[in-house]
C-alpha cells in the first residue's frame, strides 16, 4: 500500500525508482539483497516491506509476523550499509510503544514497557529495525539511517477484508457487504470506545517525499500522523454516512480489542515542518472508491 501511492505520487516524476517486487527480490535472502544492491548502486532506500495485517492476522500467524518482518529488516538494512547506500528511510509502527504508555506517544517511549500482547511479534520486529537503524548511524555518521513511524495508514492498495485487513478497509468491506446483504445489524469487536489514528497513505507518501530532501534534519525517530484521533464506533459511523449503510450497530464485547489508545505525539512532526491534508470523511470516500473499482475491474 504504502509503496504503490509512493509510486504513484505527483512528485515521483523527479526520482528514479527502483521498485522490485517479492517476485523480483526475495528480502528473506540476504545474498540476493547485497546482489541487487551492489548492481543497482541506489542512492536511497524507503523501507516499506513486510507481512502486515490487522488484529485478526496477528493473532493467527504470530510466528510469521516475528521472524519474517525481523529478518527483513535486517537483511536490507544491514545490507544497505554493507553495499554503501548513504541514506535509508525505515518505516516503523505505532504498535512499537508499550501498550499501557501514556498518550500521545512520544518517540523517546520505545522499549520503555510491556509490548500489546495482539501485534507483539510485528512490534518487536519493528523495534529491532528501528535500533540497527540508530546502531548504523552511530558507528557511522555519514549513514542517515532514519525511522519513521505512522499512525495507523489506510486508502488505495490497502487489503480489504475481515480477516488480513487493518480496521477502516475491514469496516468498509463489512458494511459494503451488509448494504448490499440487506442485512439490519452489523456487529463490531469490543465496546467501540477504543480510539485510533488513522492517515491517508496518500498523505503519508506526502510526507516521505517531504522528508526525501531533510533527511539530515530530520530526527532519528520520528511519528508521523495527525496529532488526533477517533473511537472504533465514530469509525464505524463515518463509514456508514458514505456507504449509505442504514442498519444498527451491536458491540460483541466477548472479542479482543488492542490497545485501548494509539495516538502518536506529533511535536517533532511540527518542529520539523510536515503535517497531513485529508480529512476523515473525504479518506473514506476515496478509500470507498478505490473498494469499488478492485471489486469492479479488479486492480
Amino acid at each position: 500500500m504504502v509503496g504503490r501511492n509512493i509510486l504513484e505520487h505527483p512528485s515521483s516524476k523527479n526520482y528514479d525508482f527502483l521498485a522490485p517486487t517479492s517476485n523480483d527480490l526475495d528480502l528473506l535472502d540476504r545474498n540476493a539483497i547485497i546482489k541487487f544492491l551492489l548492481k543497482e548502486k541506489p542512492d536511497i532506500i524507503i523501507h516499506s516491506a513486510g507481512v502486515v495485517g490487522g488484529i485478526q492476522a496477528n493473532i493467527a500467524n504470530p510466528v510469521d509476523f516475528l521472524s519474517k518482518n525481523t529478518n527483513i529488516g535486517i537483511n536490507l538494512i544491514s545490507s544497505a550499509a554493507q553495499a554503501g547506500v548513504g541514506s535509508l528511510i525505515n518505516l516503523g509502527s505505532s504498535c512499537m510503544y508499550p501498550r499501557n504508555a501514556r498518550n500521545p506517544l512520544n518517540e523517546e517511549l520505545i522499549l520503555q514497557g510491556q509490548l500489546e500482547p495482539t501485534n507483539e511479534g510485528y512490534a518487536l520486529a519493528k523495534i529491532v529495525s528501528a535500533r540497527l537503524c540508530e546502531y548504523i548511524a552511530r558507528e557511522d555518521p555519514t549513514k542517515k539511517y532514519k525511522t519513521v513511524i505512522p499512525c495507523n495508514l489506510y486508502g488505495a492498495y490497502d487489503k480489504y477484508g475481515e480477516s488480513n485487513s487493518h480496521l477502516i478497509p475491514a469496516i468498509i468491506h463489512k458494511l459494503y457487504e451488509a448494504k448490499r446483504r440487506g442485512l439490519k445489524r452489523v456487529s463490531i469487536w469490543g465496546d467501540g470506545s477504543a480510539r485510533r489514528e488513522f492517515m491517508t497513505a496518500k498523505d503519508f507518501a506526502d510526507f516521505i517525499f517531504f522528508a526525501l530532501s531533510r533527511i539530515s534534519l530530520m530526527p532519528q525517530n520520528l511519528n508521523v500522523g495527525l496529532g488526533h484521533d477517533y473511537s472504533i464506533n465514530e469509525y464505524y459511523r463515518a463509514v456508514a454516512n458514505v456507504v449509505g449503510f442504514e442498519g444498527a450497530f451491536e458491540n460483541d464485547v466477548s472479542k479482543p480489542v488492542g490497545m485501548q489508545q494509539k495516538l502518536v505525539d506529533i511535536t517533532k512532526l511540527n518542529e520539523f515542518g510536515w503535517s497531513h491534508r485529508t480529512q476523515l470523511e473525504d479518506g473514506i470516500r476515496e478509500a470507498c472508491s478505490f473498494y469499488m473499482k478492485r471489486l469492479t475491474h479488479g486492480i
